[in-house]
């Protein structure tokens, strides 16, 4: 069924006076999801903490089925973690590498896991290499498989780019992943919630993903896939444990989970983890598939009406795009026109390399603005954007 858009915007009460097409950051929580985090944060307030959780442990529990009904996986698989950085750093820092072991990761890779990549390189002797982009900007598969050695050690790579609109193919490197029977971590960040994400058909091992972004949920919250044999046949060892991720049963011995919360804490941001579960059966209640349909459509009109604009110039890549759009303008810094924006009542961003520095040096860009769109937008809200652009600072 396609969106209901009159709803869907009923139930997002900023959209009434803003232009929201900053969902890549961080979208508008729906009313029934903002509602249900406030609720509970109001009744810890009268109740207490530990209160609350007790009388609503069926909506921390739905978080696990809701996460696992989005990502077609077993709620034992599910792991609530404060965000999907912390989420992706759990599964990677579990991984055992060590000295000559190689990684290999694309050009558009996340800054953040640049950084833990070089960091384990450094501290435990592994190697990093960057498999090239093919003629499109995503990465290449067939260079990708050409790389794997004997030492390689882990696949990881992200789904959708910060600073991009390009989709990477993950179901065709989660193939080459099983063809030779290496770990596959995928940051799914900027996909999960705008876009069907099946970990069964992608292949991957490890998955991490935001609450914040597409699927419109609070800041603060993330959820982390880990593939049920990684726990069950290789007992995969976290980088922290607690009493909740395992149990001390003596002086001298401990037992871990037997299921992916091995890789929660025992404190959490509960209030969010029931809103977010709240949020995945929202965007589950419009269907994947719709809000995918809906954000491919709308992104690409952006697309082509930017590049109508003298001066602008499309810096989105790949054969599949998403809800992200990127461009420069020539004579304005990225920065500028954000703030021009902003100030306009439109909500949009700025990248720069920091989120996707080996990617914008080897294209040669230094920052692009960045307007992300999601089902929730109309037609006003482009045309608004555009003549922004259009008219210029």
């Amino acid at each position: 069924m396609p969106i209901d858009l009159a709803r869907a915007r009923a139930e997002t009460r900023a959209c009434a006076d803003l232009v929201h097409l900053n969902h890549a950051g961080a979208s508008l929580m729906p009313a029934p999801v903002a509602d249900a985090l406030v609720d509970w944060l109001r009744e810890e307030e009268m109740t207490g903490g530990y209160e609350t959780a007790r009388r609503h442990d069926g909506r921390l529990e739905n978080f696990y089925d809701a996460s696992a009904k989005l990502l077609n996986c077993h709620r034992d698989e599910i792991a609530c973690v404060e965000n999907a950085t912390r989420a992706w750093d759990m599964a990677f820092y579990a991984l055992d590498l060590r000295p000559g072991d190689r990684i290999l990761t694309a050009e558009c890779e996340y800054g953040s896991n640049m950084i833990a990549y070089l960091h384990r390189a450094r501290r435990d002797g592994c190697e990093v290499a960057v498999v090239p982009s093919d003629q499109h900007g995503q990465l290449d598969v067939a260079a990708l498989e050409a790389m794997i050695d004997a030492r390689t050690r882990l696949i990881s790579i992200s789904h959708i780019p910060t600073g991009g609109g390009l989709v990477n193919p993950a179901e065709a490197v989660g193939a080459v992943a099983r063809k030779y029977a290496i770990p596959y971590l995928l940051d799914a960040c900027q996909s999960v919630g705008q876009m069907p994400v099946d970990v069964e058909k992608i292949g991957c091992d490890f998955l991490s993903a935001t609450g914040r972004k597409y699927l419109r949920g609070p800041r603060g919250t993330g959820l982390l896939y880990v593939k049920h044999r990684w726990i069950a046949e290789m007992d995969i060892d976290p980088p922290l444990l607690d009493q909740h991720a395992a149990t001390l049963v003596s002086e001298t011995e401990y037992r871990m989970r037997g299921d992916a919360r091995r890789f929660e804490n025992w404190e959490c941001y509960f209030a969010g983890k029931a809103a977010l579960g709240t949020a995945i059966d929202y965007a589950l209640g419009f269907g994947m598939d719709a809000i995918h349909q809906r954000v491919t459509l709308l992104a690409d009109g952006l697309r082509a009406r930017l590049a109508e604009i003298p001066g602008v110039t499309i810096t989105d890549q790949g054969v599949d795009r998403c809800g992200i759009v990127t461009f420069t303008k020539a004579g304005e810094k990225p920065v500028e026109i954000r703030d021009r924006c902003i100030a306009k009542g439109i909500n949009i961003s700025a990248s720069s390399g920091s989120g996707s520095r080996v990617g914008f040096d080897r294209r040669g860009l230094d920052a692009v603005v960045r307007a992300s769109v999601h089902y929730v937008n109309d037609d006003q809200d482009i045309d608004r954007f555009v003549e922004e652009i259009r008219r210029g600072g």
